[in-house]
Order: C-alpha cells, then structure tokens, then sequence
C-alpha cells in the first residue's frame, strides 16, 4: 500500500522504496520543472473576501501577461482598492454582493429546490426542506461581520437568480477557457472570514464544476489563522471532507457528484499570525515567473499525491487527509526565521522546497538562511531543497502534505466550538446545509457517521463522526461498506 494516506511507505517487486524514488527524483531529476512542451502559462485570481481582494490587488501592481481577475465580497470597502488598483482594466472586475431584505432572502431560500434541481437535474427532492436559517433571523447590516450560514445564503441567492455574481462569474471563466496559454486559476480567501469562507465552498463549486468543467488547474490559497476559533473547526473540516478524496467519496455517495472536490489543482494554507498582512507574499508567489513557480510548485505536489507503485508523471494524484500544503512568503533578510506557521511540534513531511527570487550576496545568504530555518519547522525525508532565480526580493517555501491534526489550532478549536448551542453551531457551518446536514454533529440515522440532518430526517454523510473530529476510528469503513450504507440511504438521496 502506498503512504499516500499515511499507511506506509511503498516498494516495488524489488523491494525499493517508491516513495524515496519519487522524492529523490524531485529534488535530484527536478521532474516538476516545466518542460519545452509546457507554458507558458497565464494566471487568473478569483479572490474572495477582504483577503482576496488584498491579493488581486497586490498581484496588479506588477501583473503578469494575461492575467485576469474577479474580487467577490460583502461590501464594497475592499473591492474600491482593486478597482484602484486596475486603473480601468476589462481584465478585472469587482462585485459586491448586496445583503438583501428578510422577506426577499426567505423567498427566495424556499425556492432553493428549484436552483439545484436547475443546477443538477439528479438532485434529490426531499419533501423535508427548509430553509437552514430561520425565518425570524436577523440579517446583519452595512460592515455588521456576516455569519457563513448567512454568506452561504447571501452568495447563493444571488447567484441562482442571475445576479451581477453569475454574469461576472461566466466572464471570469470565459476569459480563462480564451487564454492562449496555459492557465492556472486560484481562489484565494481567509479561513478566518466568515463571509469568504461560507461563500467559497459552494463558489468554488460553481466555478470549477459548471464554468470551468474541471478543466483548468483550481487551486485554493486559504489564508489560516494560526490562533484557535470556535468557528475554525467547521471551515476546516468542511474543507476536509472536501478535498480529501476519502472523505469526498463519502459526501458523493450520499450526496452526488456535484459535491466532487472543486480544487483540482489543490489547496496551500498560508499561516496568519494574529497582525501579520500576508497578502504580499502571496501575490509575488502566484505571479512569479508568470506563473511558472506556481506550476511547477503544483506539479511537485501532484506528484507527491501519485501512489508510490504508479509515480508515471502522467498520473493524476488524488489527495488524501494530508491535502494541506503550508505555503510561507518572507522577505530576503528574514529567511532565517519562518516565524509561527501554526504547525504541532514535531510535524514531519516527504519534500520540502524552498525558492528565492534575488541576485547577489543577498540572495546567496538567503539561500543558506532558509535551507537552515526549515528543519526547525519540519523534519523531511530528504534535506529542503532550495532553488534560486531572479526576482523581485522574496522567498517561498512550501511544506507539503499536513493533515487538519497537524495545524495546533485544530484541537483548541474543536474543544472552542463543543459547548456551543446548537443554533449557534448552525451559523457557522456553510457546504452542505442546503442538504440539511450539520457536517460537524454526528448522524441521527447511522450511528458512528457525521452529519446531523437539520430536519430531523436521514440526511448525513458516509464520514465516520471520529474522523471529522479528528479521533481514532475503532472500525473502520470499507468501501463496499460505504457502497452498502449509500444504498440504504438512497430513498432520502441522490446516489454517486
């Protein structure tokens, strides 16, 4: 078995250790370095909420050829600085996403059957559904922070009735599917922000899935917190069970494959010390090289995710719990420090890559600095490899590979959001409400699942309860199990 999901390392016939192989063949063969036939490649940034507007406006003070963006919040305060900063460009736009009236919302929430039904003819009717936010909830006003239960339905209101969001969306996408070049779109948002983090799991859906048909690279750049949050816990097991494919597969045998993970490219979490503005970083990785860091960055990780008996280069990897990719951005006088990434002592991964974009003795120095900063954060199979390129002054490194446990506030977190009443847990969850399930409270129908049905009838999810806690799991599921649990529970579903 390969160690793709932490069970082990692999060997071929021989005895010789795949996994090894393919680490060696990243740092040694650079087998994720862009070839002749590859690129050159063209960038375009969906970011989301005040940190992703502050990315796509970092990002256009020196864009690279082709780039294209769209910045999505509710409120318009973030979005004037991209405008600002676009100076009129047709390649950017902004929309602010109004926070309707009560009355408008609610009707327009009950009609919420007919938009996924219109979204995905094999939807499942449920003759149970209501609105997952009550009817006498007040909706919050003008720079009042923004619930993710109420994001979810801000966003997807307006979305479904071909709102300003639809059209800008589609012109989004259009504009990526015409590229000449090889594009690459990234979502970036805060795992912090209510608003951005309730509307991205369904955004990121829409795009992906139905704009973009799966075709482009989609990658999540979630900017995370690194202080624990009672709301921290359902956002990042949301993501979880998004992206890694175990769990995924779980969601879509109840659920369908509409709910298939929409980041096809993968997902880099970049730690945010409580003050620390890492939007900078953030754009100058993304756009350096026109791209090309970024791609050979996801090449490397694709194929760390590939399992260790099938390491072709033309192998797609699914992800697994360990779908979590730290990104870190410093200055070139600061590279001997990689400051708190929020990451448990003793964090362990196969690679780590280090870039610095500089010239000189500076960069030199960087160089040294960094390669010995890494292994106070991580210990890694293979000594960190750094690379050098010229560049405008910075370094990334990437530490891939971390699961949810690997973040120190993930436990902090879930021991923050346990005592919470139940009405208030509603609010901060956001993917799969409109289902009827609570991701994070364990099924009322199959004992030892997750997904609490908010209606009171079999809604749920094929994830074991343990699992989205992050606790050891007694027995468990298999896949025909799994099959054997959807089937039972396909009168109250769609099936995969």
């Amino acid at each position: 078995m390969s160690d793709d999901h932490g069970h082990g390392h692999g060997h071929d016939d021989n005895g010789h250790d795949t996994t090894l192989a393919r680490i060696e063949a990243l740092s040694k063969e650079n087998v994720h370095h862009a070839g002749d036939h590859e690129g050159p490649f063209s960038l375009h940034v969906l970011g989301l909420g005040a940190a992703g507007a502050a990315v796509v406006a970092e990002i256009l003070a020196d864009a690279p050829d082709g780039f294209t963006a769209l910045a999505v919040n509710i409120g318009d305060e973030p979005l004037a600085a991209v405008r600002a900063a676009a100076g009129g460009s047709s390649a950017v736009a902004t929309v602010d996403l109004p926070i309707p009236s009560r009355a408008g919302l609610s009707a327009s929430l009950n009609r919420y059957r007919e938009f996924l039904k219109m979204e995905y003819p094999r939807y499942y009717w449920n003759p149970n559904y209501e609105p997952w936010l009550p009817g006498d909830l007040a909706l919050p006003g003008p720079g009042e922070p923004v619930p993710r239960a109420i994001a979810k339905a801000i966003y997807n209101c307006e979305y479904y009735q071909n709102g300003e969001i639809t059209q800008a969306m589609e012109a989004f996408a259009a504009g990526v599917l015409a590229s000449d070049k090889t594009p690459v779109v990234v979502i970036p948002f805060s795992l912090g922000d209510s608003s951005a983090s309730g509307i991205v799991v369904d955004l990121a859906r829409h795009l992906s899935s139905i704009k973009l048909g799966r075709r482009p690279w989609v990658v999540g750049v979630g900017i995370t917190p690194t202080e624990p949050s009672a709301g921290f816990f359902p956002v990042i097991n949301e993501l979880d069970c998004m992206i890694d494919s175990s769990k995924n597969q779980g969601v879509m045998a109840v659920w369908g494959d509409l709910y298939k993970n929409p980041f096809t490219g993968g997902f880099f979490s970049v730690p945010q010390p409580e003050g620390r503005d890492v939007a900078p970083g953030i754009g100058k990785f993304l756009s350096a090289g026109g791209g090309k860091d970024l791609y050979e960055s996801l090449k490397a990780l694709n194929w760390l995710a590939v399992p260790g008996d099938q390491w072709h280069p033309a192998i797609r990897g699914e992800q697994s719990d360990k779908w979590i990719n730290v990104l870190t951005v410093t200055g070139l006088d600061d590279a001997g420090s990689l400051g708190d990434l929020g990451l448990t002592k003793g964090f362990s991964t196969e690679y780590a890559e280090a870039r610095v974009f500089g010239s000189g003795k500076e960069a030199t120095a960087a160089a040294k600095a960094v390669g010995a900063a890494i292994p106070e954060v991580a210990a890694t199979r293979v000594a960190p490899v750094v690379k050098t390129a010229p560049g405008a002054g910075f370094v990334s490194v990437v530490l891939p590979r971390a699961t949810k446990l690997d973040l120190a506030a993930f436990v902090p977190s879930r021991d923050l959001y346990d005592p919470l009443e139940w009405d208030d847990k509603l609010l901060l969850h956001s993917w799969i409400l409109d289902l009827g399930v609570l991701l994070c409270e364990p099924s009322i129908r199959f004992d030892g699942m997750g997904g609490e049905c908010i209606w009171g009838c079999a809604c749920w999810v094929v994830v074991p309860h343990a699992a989205i806690r992050g606790e050891a799991i007694e027995s468990p599921v298999t896949e025909p199990e799994v099959a054997a649990i959807a089937r039972s529970g396909a009168g109250v579903a769609a099936s995969g």
